[in-house]
């Protein structure tokens, strides 16, 4: 199979995209872990190229402050793409963001994706209700 690109979105919990990008494939069925390693190594390593001031990845990285539009990291400090992914595994764990693959909730980690040109994933970043 040629690798294919699909469009990965970051979104809100009631569908605000707030930030979308491309991530090439070269199998035609991979499983969501193997979705999420590879766009945590992407990001990480896009950070690492420019350190700039925000980092917009998925979760959160170790003594980072969260930002309206990412988190602001410590200036000049690289971040672990094997740290973000670990902490990524275990916030979808505990319900820290939902993934979708297409208009299927991916419920396991493990859950096999079927990867076309038309595939659109997003992953919906969950909010933790403040005094409940």
């Amino acid at each position: 199979m040629a690798a294919t690109a699909i469009l990965l979105h970051d979104e809100s919990p009631t569908g605000q995209r707030t930030h979308s990008f491309r991530l090439t494939l070269v199998s035609e069925r991979v499983s969501a872990r193997e979705v999420l390693r590879r766009r945590i190594d992407e990001e990480v390593a896009a950070y690492n190229r420019h350190l700039p001031e925000i980092y917009r990845g998925l979760v959160q990285p170790a003594d980072a402050e969260r930002q309206l539009n990412g988190y602001r990291v410590r200036p000049g400090r690289k971040l672990d793409a094997d740290e973000q992914f670990a902490k990524a595994v275990d916030a979808f764990a505990h319900n820290g963001f939902l993934m979708l693959a297409g208009h299927r909730q991916i419920d396991d980690l493990d859950d096999e994706i079927v990867v076309t040109p038309e595939l659109e994933i997003s992953f919906v970043k969950l909010v933790p209700l403040v005094g409940g």
